[in-house]
Protein backbone atom coordinates (compact mmCIF):
# COMPACT_ATOMS: atom_id res chain seq x y z
CA UNK A 1 0.00 0.00 0.00
CA UNK A 2 0.96 3.85 -1.23
CA UNK A 3 1.05 5.60 1.79
CA UNK A 4 1.24 10.10 1.51
CA UNK A 5 3.93 11.53 3.27
CA UNK A 6 3.33 15.57 4.03
CA UNK A 7 5.77 18.37 5.59
CA UNK A 8 5.23 21.57 6.93
CA UNK A 9 7.86 23.83 8.24
CA UNK A 10 8.46 26.46 11.50
CA UNK A 11 10.50 28.98 10.72
CA UNK A 12 11.00 32.15 13.09
CA UNK A 13 10.28 35.60 11.69
CA UNK A 14 13.04 38.43 12.00
CA UNK A 15 13.03 39.69 15.99
CA UNK A 16 13.19 43.86 15.83
CA UNK A 17 15.76 45.23 18.74
CA UNK A 18 15.77 48.49 20.26
CA UNK A 19 17.94 50.27 22.80
CA UNK A 20 16.78 53.26 25.18
CA UNK A 21 18.85 55.58 27.50
CA UNK A 22 17.08 57.36 29.89
CA UNK A 23 19.30 59.60 31.75
CA UNK A 24 18.02 61.03 34.97
CA UNK A 25 19.76 64.02 35.91
CA UNK A 26 20.25 65.77 39.42
CA UNK A 27 19.35 62.23 41.16
CA UNK A 28 19.36 63.09 44.75
CA UNK A 29 16.87 66.37 43.95
CA UNK A 30 14.01 63.35 43.01
CA UNK A 31 14.01 61.63 46.30
CA UNK A 32 11.25 62.54 48.32
CA UNK A 33 8.84 62.14 45.80
CA UNK A 34 6.91 59.28 47.49
CA UNK A 35 6.07 55.33 47.06
CA UNK A 36 2.33 55.68 45.75
CA UNK A 37 2.01 54.68 42.30
CA UNK A 38 2.33 58.00 40.75
CA UNK A 39 5.25 58.79 42.40
CA UNK A 40 7.35 58.67 39.03
CA UNK A 41 9.44 60.06 36.51
CA UNK A 42 8.62 58.52 33.22
CA UNK A 43 10.76 58.36 30.26
CA UNK A 44 9.66 59.76 26.45
CA UNK A 45 8.19 57.07 24.08
CA UNK A 46 10.51 55.02 21.88
CA UNK A 47 9.48 52.20 19.34
CA UNK A 48 10.65 48.93 18.68
CA UNK A 49 8.62 46.07 16.58
CA UNK A 50 6.17 48.97 15.59
CA UNK A 51 4.89 49.32 19.57
CA UNK A 52 5.41 52.48 21.79
CA UNK A 53 7.13 51.96 25.09
CA UNK A 54 9.04 54.12 28.15
CA UNK A 55 10.84 53.28 31.04
CA UNK A 56 9.29 54.45 34.68
CA UNK A 57 11.55 55.53 37.24
CA UNK A 58 10.88 55.13 41.29
CA UNK A 59 13.48 57.75 43.25
CA UNK A 60 12.06 56.20 46.39
CA UNK A 61 10.43 52.73 45.53
CA UNK A 62 7.50 51.82 44.66
CA UNK A 63 3.80 51.27 47.03
CA UNK A 64 6.03 51.33 49.86
CA UNK A 65 8.06 48.23 48.88
CA UNK A 66 11.76 48.11 48.76
CA UNK A 67 11.94 51.49 50.82
CA UNK A 68 16.30 50.37 50.79
CA UNK A 69 15.74 50.59 46.57
CA UNK A 70 14.97 52.26 43.45
CA UNK A 71 12.18 50.91 41.19
CA UNK A 72 12.47 50.90 37.36
CA UNK A 73 9.80 49.36 35.35
CA UNK A 74 9.70 48.78 31.33
CA UNK A 75 6.06 49.70 30.04
CA UNK A 76 4.08 48.80 27.25
CA UNK A 77 2.21 51.80 26.82
CA UNK A 78 0.42 50.85 23.29
CA UNK A 79 -2.63 49.65 23.52
CA UNK A 80 -3.83 47.75 20.66
CA UNK A 81 -2.45 44.02 21.13
CA UNK A 82 -0.24 41.69 23.28
CA UNK A 83 3.28 42.20 22.81
CA UNK A 84 5.97 38.96 22.67
CA UNK A 85 9.30 40.70 23.86
CA UNK A 86 12.14 40.65 26.31
CA UNK A 87 14.10 43.47 27.85
CA UNK A 88 17.49 44.21 29.76
CA UNK A 89 17.56 46.73 32.37
CA UNK A 90 21.07 48.12 32.74
CA UNK A 91 22.79 50.98 34.63
CA UNK A 92 25.45 52.77 32.80
CA UNK A 93 29.34 53.39 34.13
CA UNK A 94 29.05 56.77 34.29
CA UNK A 95 33.28 56.70 33.71
CA UNK A 96 33.55 53.96 31.17
CA UNK A 97 29.98 53.85 29.47
CA UNK A 98 29.83 50.38 29.64
CA UNK A 99 26.88 48.90 31.11
CA UNK A 100 25.70 46.46 33.61
CA UNK A 101 22.74 43.84 33.30
CA UNK A 102 20.50 44.18 36.19
CA UNK A 103 17.63 42.47 35.33
CA UNK A 104 17.14 40.25 32.38
CA UNK A 105 13.15 39.65 31.34
CA UNK A 106 11.55 37.33 28.77
CA UNK A 107 10.90 36.49 26.51
CA UNK A 108 6.98 36.93 27.51
CA UNK A 109 4.12 38.07 26.73
CA UNK A 110 3.20 41.96 27.46
CA UNK A 111 -0.23 42.72 28.00
CA UNK A 112 -1.74 46.38 27.71
CA UNK A 113 -4.67 45.15 29.75
CA UNK A 114 -3.08 44.09 32.72
CA UNK A 115 0.20 44.51 34.99
CA UNK A 116 2.04 42.38 32.67
CA UNK A 117 2.30 45.32 30.44
CA UNK A 118 5.30 46.10 32.58
CA UNK A 119 8.54 44.34 33.57
CA UNK A 120 10.18 43.36 35.68
CA UNK A 121 7.50 42.02 38.58
CA UNK A 122 9.66 43.49 41.39
CA UNK A 123 9.87 46.32 42.92
CA UNK A 124 13.49 45.98 44.17
CA UNK A 125 15.70 47.31 40.64
CA UNK A 126 18.91 47.61 42.89
CA UNK A 127 19.66 48.84 46.08
CA UNK A 128 20.66 53.18 46.71
CA UNK A 129 23.27 52.29 48.72
CA UNK A 130 25.07 50.07 46.05
CA UNK A 131 24.36 53.21 43.78
CA UNK A 132 25.31 56.03 45.50
CA UNK A 133 29.18 56.67 46.13
CA UNK A 134 29.62 54.44 42.59
CA UNK A 135 30.57 54.82 39.20
CA UNK A 136 26.72 54.28 38.29
CA UNK A 137 25.95 58.10 39.75
CA UNK A 138 28.66 60.47 38.68
CA UNK A 139 27.66 64.16 39.08
CA UNK A 140 24.50 63.30 40.34
CA UNK A 141 23.52 61.86 37.40
CA UNK A 142 21.89 58.26 36.76
CA UNK A 143 21.70 56.39 33.39
CA UNK A 144 19.26 53.71 32.46
CA UNK A 145 19.97 51.57 29.80
CA UNK A 146 16.97 49.38 28.42
CA UNK A 147 17.68 47.00 25.69
CA UNK A 148 14.20 45.91 23.90
CA UNK A 149 13.82 42.76 21.85
CA UNK A 150 10.44 41.47 20.06
CA UNK A 151 9.09 38.78 18.30
CA UNK A 152 7.14 38.50 15.65
CA UNK A 153 4.85 35.25 15.43
CA UNK A 154 6.93 32.43 13.41
CA UNK A 155 6.04 31.84 9.58
CA UNK A 156 4.39 28.02 8.85
CA UNK A 157 4.87 27.25 5.35
CA UNK A 158 1.91 25.25 3.13
CA UNK A 159 2.14 21.74 3.86
CA UNK A 160 3.81 19.97 0.64
CA UNK A 161 4.31 16.40 -0.17
CA UNK A 162 7.57 14.69 1.37
CA UNK A 163 9.98 14.29 -1.11
CA UNK A 164 10.60 10.43 -2.07
CA UNK A 165 12.59 9.04 -4.66
CA UNK A 166 10.15 6.61 -6.24
CA UNK A 167 11.83 3.47 -8.36
CA UNK A 168 11.68 3.61 -12.34
CA UNK A 169 10.22 0.86 -13.98
CA UNK A 170 12.42 -2.04 -14.99
CA UNK A 171 13.38 -1.76 -18.60
CA UNK A 172 14.78 -4.95 -19.41
CA UNK A 173 12.67 -7.17 -19.04
CA UNK A 174 11.56 -8.17 -22.39
CA UNK A 175 15.15 -8.22 -23.42
CA UNK A 176 16.26 -10.66 -20.85
CA UNK A 177 13.13 -12.64 -21.13
CA UNK A 178 14.21 -13.73 -24.91
CA UNK A 179 17.71 -14.63 -23.49
CA UNK A 180 16.17 -16.61 -21.39
CA UNK A 181 13.62 -18.30 -23.57
CA UNK A 182 16.16 -19.45 -26.08
CA UNK A 183 18.02 -20.60 -23.64
CA UNK A 184 21.62 -20.76 -25.89
CA UNK A 185 24.92 -19.04 -24.88
CA UNK A 186 24.61 -19.45 -21.06
CA UNK A 187 28.29 -18.98 -19.92
CA UNK A 188 28.52 -19.05 -16.27
CA UNK A 189 26.45 -20.89 -13.51
CA UNK A 190 25.80 -20.03 -10.30
CA UNK A 191 24.88 -22.04 -7.01
CA UNK A 192 22.57 -20.63 -4.66
CA UNK A 193 20.94 -21.84 -2.22
CA UNK A 194 21.68 -25.52 -2.96
CA UNK A 195 20.20 -24.74 -6.56
CA UNK A 196 21.70 -23.96 -10.13
CA UNK A 197 21.04 -21.19 -12.04
CA UNK A 198 22.70 -20.60 -14.98
CA UNK A 199 23.71 -16.80 -16.82
CA UNK A 200 24.98 -15.23 -19.65
CA UNK A 201 28.09 -13.72 -18.60
CA UNK A 202 27.94 -10.26 -20.83
CA UNK A 203 24.67 -9.63 -19.33
CA UNK A 204 26.08 -9.78 -15.83
CA UNK A 205 29.38 -7.77 -16.81
CA UNK A 206 26.78 -4.85 -17.91
CA UNK A 207 24.56 -5.12 -15.32
CA UNK A 208 26.77 -5.41 -12.63
CA UNK A 209 30.85 -4.32 -12.09
CA UNK A 210 31.67 -6.17 -9.42
CA UNK A 211 30.31 -9.26 -11.91
CA UNK A 212 32.20 -7.80 -14.85
CA UNK A 213 35.70 -7.04 -12.64
CA UNK A 214 35.53 -11.19 -11.95
CA UNK A 215 34.20 -12.45 -14.73
CA UNK A 216 36.07 -10.64 -17.18
CA UNK A 217 38.75 -8.51 -15.11
CA UNK A 218 42.16 -9.49 -12.61
CA UNK A 219 39.76 -11.64 -10.66
CA UNK A 220 38.05 -13.95 -13.03
CA UNK A 221 38.68 -17.81 -13.48
CA UNK A 222 38.32 -17.40 -17.31
CA UNK A 223 37.15 -20.92 -18.11
CA UNK A 224 33.93 -21.81 -20.09
CA UNK A 225 31.07 -22.99 -17.38
CA UNK A 226 32.55 -21.09 -14.99
CA UNK A 227 30.34 -21.78 -11.68
CA UNK A 228 30.67 -19.35 -8.51
CA UNK A 229 29.03 -19.79 -5.36
CA UNK A 230 27.04 -16.81 -4.01
CA UNK A 231 26.64 -16.97 -0.47
CA UNK A 232 24.32 -14.65 1.70
CA UNK A 233 24.79 -10.81 1.69
CA UNK A 234 23.37 -8.21 3.30
CA UNK A 235 22.07 -4.79 1.92
CA UNK A 236 25.09 -2.56 2.93
CA UNK A 237 24.71 0.88 2.90
CA UNK A 238 28.38 1.76 1.49
CA UNK A 239 28.08 -1.45 -1.37
CA UNK A 240 24.80 0.76 -2.11
CA UNK A 241 27.06 3.72 -2.72
CA UNK A 242 29.97 2.26 -4.15
CA UNK A 243 26.94 0.82 -6.90
CA UNK A 244 25.89 4.73 -7.53
CA UNK A 245 29.53 5.99 -7.98
CA UNK A 246 29.77 2.61 -10.73
CA UNK A 247 26.16 3.63 -12.20
CA UNK A 248 27.07 7.05 -12.42
CA UNK A 249 30.41 6.56 -14.51
CA UNK A 250 28.77 3.91 -16.53
CA UNK A 251 25.67 6.13 -17.59
CA UNK A 252 23.35 2.97 -16.27
CA UNK A 253 20.31 5.35 -15.03
CA UNK A 254 18.23 2.96 -13.85
CA UNK A 255 20.68 1.04 -11.47
CA UNK A 256 21.84 5.08 -10.08
CA UNK A 257 17.90 5.68 -9.42
CA UNK A 258 17.48 2.61 -7.74
CA UNK A 259 20.82 2.93 -5.34
CA UNK A 260 19.28 6.56 -4.99
CA UNK A 261 16.07 5.54 -3.39
CA UNK A 262 17.75 2.95 -1.20
CA UNK A 263 19.62 5.81 0.20
CA UNK A 264 16.56 7.94 0.26
CA UNK A 265 15.08 5.20 2.83
CA UNK A 266 18.30 5.26 5.06
CA UNK A 267 18.53 8.38 5.41
CA UNK A 268 19.62 9.22 9.16
CA UNK A 269 21.21 11.84 11.38
CA UNK A 270 24.92 9.20 11.00
CA UNK A 271 24.35 9.03 7.13
CA UNK A 272 22.98 12.40 5.78
CA UNK A 273 26.23 14.52 5.55
CA UNK A 274 27.82 11.26 3.68
CA UNK A 275 25.04 11.04 0.90
CA UNK A 276 24.68 14.66 0.46
CA UNK A 277 28.34 14.73 -0.21
CA UNK A 278 27.98 11.83 -2.69
CA UNK A 279 24.80 13.21 -3.86
CA UNK A 280 25.77 16.57 -5.23
CA UNK A 281 29.45 15.02 -6.42
CA UNK A 282 27.48 12.72 -8.96
CA UNK A 283 24.53 14.96 -9.53
CA UNK A 284 22.10 13.22 -8.22
CA UNK A 285 19.81 15.63 -7.51
CA UNK A 286 16.19 14.23 -6.21
CA UNK A 287 18.61 13.27 -3.39
CA UNK A 288 20.79 16.10 -2.89
CA UNK A 289 17.09 17.65 -2.48
CA UNK A 290 15.81 14.65 0.18
CA UNK A 291 19.04 15.00 2.41
CA UNK A 292 18.84 18.80 2.77
CA UNK A 293 14.82 18.34 3.53
CA UNK A 294 15.80 15.93 6.37
CA UNK A 295 18.92 17.97 7.55
CA UNK A 296 16.57 21.36 8.04
CA UNK A 297 13.62 19.10 9.63
CA UNK A 298 15.80 17.17 11.58
CA UNK A 299 17.16 20.68 13.24
CA UNK A 300 20.27 21.90 11.53
CA UNK A 301 21.82 23.35 14.81
CA UNK A 302 22.28 19.25 15.85
CA UNK A 303 24.06 18.13 12.49
CA UNK A 304 26.21 21.09 12.47
CA UNK A 305 29.11 19.17 14.16
CA UNK A 306 29.30 17.01 11.22
CA UNK A 307 28.29 18.79 8.21
CA UNK A 308 30.50 20.38 5.94
CA UNK A 309 30.56 23.88 5.42
CA UNK A 310 28.87 23.20 1.81
CA UNK A 311 25.93 21.95 3.01
CA UNK A 312 25.03 25.27 4.96
CA UNK A 313 25.72 27.02 1.59
CA UNK A 314 23.28 24.46 0.04
CA UNK A 315 21.08 24.93 2.95
CA UNK A 316 20.79 28.76 2.58
CA UNK A 317 20.81 28.65 -1.57
CA UNK A 318 17.59 25.91 -1.23
CA UNK A 319 16.06 28.67 1.38
CA UNK A 320 16.48 31.39 -0.78
CA UNK A 321 14.55 29.12 -3.97
CA UNK A 322 12.10 28.30 -1.44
Amino acid sequence: MKTCKTVSTCTPLEEAQGTHMFDILGYSKHRGMGHDRDSYIRSGFFTVGGHNWAISFFPDGFSGYGQDYISVYLVLVSHRTKVRASCDMRLVDQYTGCSFSVHNIGPRIFNPADTTRVAPQTPCFIRRDEIEGSAYLRDDRLTIECVVTVFKKPHVSETKPFRVIDMPPADMTEHVAKLLEEKKGFDVSFIVGGGTIEAHRFVLAMQSPVFKAELYGSMREARPGQCITIKDIGEDTEMVRLLLVAADRYAMDRLKLVCQSILCEDLNKDTVATTLALADQHNCLQLKDACLQFIELSGFKDLKATCPSFIEDLLKKRRKVS
